[in-house]
């Protein structure tokens, strides 16, 4: 990995991954996105303490409310990361929060009053509209290293399937679309400047999702299975792998850490596979599964079989581990990725699932080779882990790892409906960054069916000093 001196910059984030692995102070503050199941009250940004040492450790702090109904936040991002550290002028002082629904797009103000945020700005979706040509159902934010913010959507206003892409200046202004291509369907990207390469991911068309999950979806081409790789400089689209069954549904993209290395991973949800992409010899990308999951045979539920359903993946910072959940199985795993092309197992830790004991579903075959029978449904102070491990948060120096468990309204009512009438949850998990192993901390919960005016569903988390999937290097 990359070890060059630390930078004498005063700008955000950190020099290299291995500077933020081994000197960044740990995680005081969450900024965690909190849904409200019904739409009935503004979705809002929890604050929560994570500090040991505090009174208010492990509790809920702060609670910024939106401005409307029905946004359906989902992820988020910085203004400013370790992309523009060498830049002085630039700060980590607004977190980004578009809107999957609405396609409207927050500004939280994290720096005037870190435990107390505040809206700063507000970019309604009719004017995201008329200076993008059209782009809504906003989702993965990510900061530039020219200081502007780019923005990936989903779809049209009408809900038909279009992966693009638009970008914000520095003062949150709309600059229009950031390449004239788009894809058949969006979702996640990540960029590499280095060697010059973006990558853009795709989930499927809104008039799908947003309605729920139905296999006959799939089956009519209504969601993806390819992997775009972009000219990050001229902005135009290079080459396009097409998984296939391989790489059904490909959401969360993760380069290595390292800016040098031109690899990484992608999670194919449906498909429930771990792919490996690096620039070959010939300067052509390169995609395959390294990671195969097979779907649990079942009997008592929805379909005769669950695939695990990868819905989110994560890198550590000294990129040595490869941590993804399967959100519908009910498992988080860990794998050793020093050998990136073949990825080890380390670990696999429990978090509840669809066919736990105490469900009407019955497994007859598929489960891992280390877990032949599916364990019971585990508690953390008395509360029972309802639904599935699905999004994920590292510590930037591998010790911790923060888990929710709602992935999207549509969805969370259709596989867990029990979850979203008793809210989610947000767990940590005590991780050895040496010689992997996981295990549940149980002196930290945060209770999302307790909050003050009803359940809510727990979603993205963000740390205020940066975290291991926001933070690139240019």
């Amino acid at each position: 990995m990359t070890s060059k001196s630390p930078s004498s910059a005063e700008g955000p984030g950190y020099a290299t991954p291995l500077e933020a692995y081994r000197k960044a102070p740990r995680e005081k503050l969450a900024y965690v996105i909190a849904v409200v199941p019904d739409q009935g009250r503004p979705d809002y940004l929890m604050t929560i303490d994570l500090d040991p040492d505090s009174s208010s450790y492990s509790k809920v702090i702060h609670r910024l409310k939106m401005l409307h109904n029905g946004d359906e936040l989902h992820h988020s991002g910085w203004n400013a990361c370790s992309s523009c550290h060498a830049d002085s002028s630039k700060s980590r002082s607004r977190l980004i929060l578009p809107c999957i629904r609405s396609g409207r797009l927050y500004a939280v103000d994290t720096a005037s009053d870190p435990r107390a945020p505040s809206i700063f700005k507000v970019v309604e979706p009719q004017d995201i509209q008329e200076k993008t040509g059209g782009q809504a159902f906003l989702h993965t934010s990510h900061c530039l290293g020219s200081g502007e913010i780019m923005i990936s959507t989903l779809g049209d206003p009408s809900g038909a399937g279009r992966g693009a892409f638009f970008l914000l200046d520095q003062n949150l202004n709309i600059k229009g679309p950031w390449s004239k291509e788009t894809t058949a369907f969006g979702y996640d990207y990540w960029y590499q400047p280095r060697h010059n390469v973006m990558l853009s991911s795709e989930w499927g068309s809104p008039k799908a999702f947003c309605e729920g999950f139905k296999m006959e979806d799939v089956m009519s081409g209504a969601y993806g299975d390819t992997l775009t790789f972009w000219d990050w400089k001229e902005r135009k689209i290079v080459q396009r792998i097409k998984m296939g069954e391989q790489g059904l549904l490909p959401l969360e993209n993760r380069f290595l850490h390292d800016p040098d290395q031109a690899q990484g991973f992608t999670g194919a949800a449906l498909s429930s596979n771990i792919i490996h992409f690096c620039k070959g010899d010939d300067g052509r990308w390169k995609a395959s599964v390294v990671i195969d999951q097979p779907w649990l045979k079942v009997e008592g539920w929805m379909l005769p079989e669950v695939p695990p359903l990868i819905t989110d993946i994560l890198l550590s910072m000294d990129d040595r581990f490869l941590y993804f959940v399967n959100w519908l199985r009910g498992d988080l795993v860990q794998y050793d990725i020093r050998e990136p092309a073949h990825p080890k197992f380390v670990s696999r830790l429990w978090l509840g699932g669809v066919a736990h004991p105490g469900t009407k579903v019955k497994v007859t075959c598929g489960m891992p080779e280390d877990t032949p029978e599916f364990p019971k449904l585990p508690q953390v102070q008395g509360h029972d882990l309802l639904g599935g491990p699905q999004m994920l948060q590292l510590s930037l120096d591998g010790s911790r790892l923060y888990v929710t468990n709602s992935l999207f309204t549509a969805w969370d009512q259709q596989f867990y409906p029990d979850m979203c009438s008793r809210g989610s949850y947000m767990l940590q998990i005590n991780v050895d960054p040496v010689n992997g192993g996981m295990q549940l901390n149980h002196d930290f919960f945060i209770d999302c069916g307790a909050e003050p005016e009803g359940p809510v569903l727990a979603h993205e988390i963000r740390f205020s000093n940066g975290d291991c999937t926001s933070d690139i290097w240019c």
